[in-house]
């Protein structure tokens, strides 16, 4: 049976974040030749419409009100589910993200409906629709099926398969009027800590560091390798801790939950509460001096040795390949 299904874009310094696209494909599961329905908040909103339909949105709506242009928890909320109220779609998807986990509990809460939180899988039976998400700090994994009202999950970034782009798609975007009151809070300004760089949530690939790192310098080689590799840079909140690399970077159960193709691990022990952050990553190299070291264990591929010496000959190796095949 066919359903209408809604998507949060989510705009990320003025583009669409990839998890949007992803949350498009699991929304073309759900709907079964229904709509499609893209949600675009933000002062960028307008720009960024035709992007999601091109990735499969059937149509696009934009809420529009002063107290949109940036992000608040409250007016999201509140425009996003007078959008639901309207529409009446039978299932909404959100990406896993820090805005996704934060409003899609308020939401679900005011439709008093149930919420599948960071489902890293979708599977179509029938007319049920089973969602996979790790439990027990990634050891294990539960399915869960909405049994009443609309089928609302958040899905992990880099685990559902965007669609193919279609430039030549077209769609309805159609700028929409909602209510916003009672904000406990407006953001006057944003001012980002970082800019630039890949977005390490959604990173294809990480090279991350640990204590072993010993120092702030000794990120510079990471960045390096990840650099060549079109990767991103992460730390274990040991490395944090020890102020060798800011907090925003932390990889683990109080940090960043990511799951890229390639995990670079160097420096890195394996202490559980890292393991939990990273250890569904499709590919885990560890690099340590420690031949006992807890990460070897969860690692496809283990490097005994410095990782002063072994990063910055993956360096080169890597700046070789890449220049030979014109990558």
């Amino acid at each position: 049976m066919s359903k209408k299904v809604l998507v949060l874009g989510e705009i990320r310094q003025g583009e669409l974040r990839q998890v949007s696209f992803e949350a498009i494909a699991a929304a073309k599961q759900i709907a079964d030749g229904g709509e499609v329905v893209g949600l675009l908040l933000g002062s960028e909103a307008a720009t960024l419409a035709d992007t999601m339909i091109q990735y499969g949105a059937d149509r696009v709506l934009i809420p529009e009100h002063p107290y949109l242009q940036s992000y608040t928890s409250d007016g999201y909320t509140q425009a996003i589910t007078q959008v639901v109220e309207t529409e009446k779609p039978e299932g909404i998807i959100l990406g896993h993200t820090s805005i996704g986990k934060e409003i899609s509990a308020r939401i679900a809460a005011k439709l008093k409906a149930g919420l599948i939180s960071d489902a890293v899988g979708l599977e179509v039976n029938g007319d049920e629709f089973v969602f996979t998400r790790p439990i027990y700090s990634g050891k294990a994994f539960e399915k869960k099926v909405i049994k009443e009202g609309p089928i609302f999950a958040t899905i992990r970034p880099n685990n559902i398969a965007a669609l193919e782009k279609g430039e030549s798609r077209t769609g309805e975007v159609s700028l929409i009027n909602v209510e916003i009151k009672d904000l406990r809070t407006i953001v006057q300004d944003v001012i980002r800590k970082t800019a630039g760089g890949v977005d390490l949530s959604e990173a294809k690939i990480i090279v991350s560091g640990g204590r072993g790192v010993k120092s702030q310098e000794g990120f510079t080689i990471l960045q390096e390798l990840a650099d060549v590799l079109g990767g991103a840079v992460g730390a274990s909140r040991g490395a944090c801790d020890a102020g060798y690399s800011d907090y925003s970077l932390q990889i683990g159960q109080t940090g960043k939950v990511v799951t890229p193709d390639l995990y670079i691990a160097c420096g890195i022990s394996g202490a559980i509460q890292h393991v939990a952050g990273m250890s569904n990553s499709k590919i885990i190299v560890a690099i340590n001096k420690d031949p006992e070291a807890p990460i070897f264990k969860v690692a496809d591929y283990g490097i005994v040795g410095d990782l002063f010496t072994v990063v910055p000959l993956l360096t080169e190796e890597f700046k070789r390949i890449t220049i030979g095949t014109g990558v």
